[in-house]
């Protein structure tokens, strides 16, 4: 049997859309009280204003840009000013960028925002939010992975190399947290339909498109249930590590596809 979040404040780092916006929501159905961040604020009050409708209660919305540490600790100030205390760090705020081979790459520049973003940005929240999550008495963090930290493949190599450091740094964690009030939690989806490959693919949805074209992948709100489901275990059950994948898809680049879907 699970618990409530009632009472609790839970933190949502790129919470403007996909499977950030779908985690807030969750949160907010399961009872927790709402941190939600990300660059783009005017789809962030969206958000705010659908959580606000299911709590009844307005959560803390507010600009936050992992890469920017002045963004971090304003941020994190603003939370703990508000609420006081926060339970749950959901790290969701990740891209993939370009979908060439490494020897192939022009622009350098995507490979450093992947790295700033993907790793050095959940790095950041992270260290600063510890503290507080072993205060708690509850804490847990929720890191978002992927498959593509558990296998490589042709074109994603600088993106599945941050992958493969979210999945050390939570295992690390997992080891330095022990015996603390804190559980640590590594969520690994595979294909999920949001605005991911746009971003990839620097705004060609023809070509995002085409990345799910033929099978039925998975939604934001497919992995958010099984955030939600982590979250509100009992305090002493820690989900070490979720996969997630579509029935049509058993690997980075195995898809069952069929014509005419």
């Amino acid at each position: 049997m699970g618990i409530s979040g009632r009472g609790k404040v839970a933190i949502v780092t790129g919470a403007s859309s996909g499977i950030g916006e779908a985690t807030a929501i969750a949160l907010a159905e399961a009872g927790f009280q709402l941190a939600v961040g990300a660059r783009r604020v005017e789809k962030l009050s969206a958000v705010a204003t659908e959580i606000e409708r299911i709590s009844g209660s307005k959560p803390l919305a507010s600009a936050l840009d992992v890469t920017d540490t002045q963004s971090v600790d304003a941020f994190i100030a603003a939370v703990l000013e508000r609420f006081g205390k926060v339970h749950v760090l959901v790290n969701n705020a990740g891209k993939a960028l370009g979908r060439d081979p490494i020897d192939e790459v022009a622009n350098e520049a995507d490979w450093q925002e992947m790295l700033d973003t993907n790793v050095m940005g959940l790095l950041r929240m992270t260290r600063r939010l510890v503290p507080h999550l072993i205060a708690s008495g509850e804490g847990h963090i929720v890191n978002i992975g992927s498959t593509a930290g558990h296998e490589a493949y042709a074109g994603g190599g600088v993106y599945c190399g941050t992958k493969f450091a979210v999945r050390a740094i939570t295992g690390a964690l997992r080891q330095e947290l022990l015996g603390k009030p804190v559980r640590v939690t590594s969520i690994d989806p595979g294909m999920v339909e949001t605005e991911f490959s746009i971003v990839r693919f620097h705004g060609d949805k023809a070509r995002a498109d085409a990345v799910y074209a033929g099978m039925r992948p998975l939604t934001a709100a497919d992995i958010a249930d099984c955030i939600a489901f982590a979250v509100t275990r009992p305090v002493h059950v820690n989900i070490d590590d979720m996969i997630i994948t579509s029935i049509d898809q058993a690997g980075a680049t195995r898809v069952a596809r069929r014509d005419g879907q």
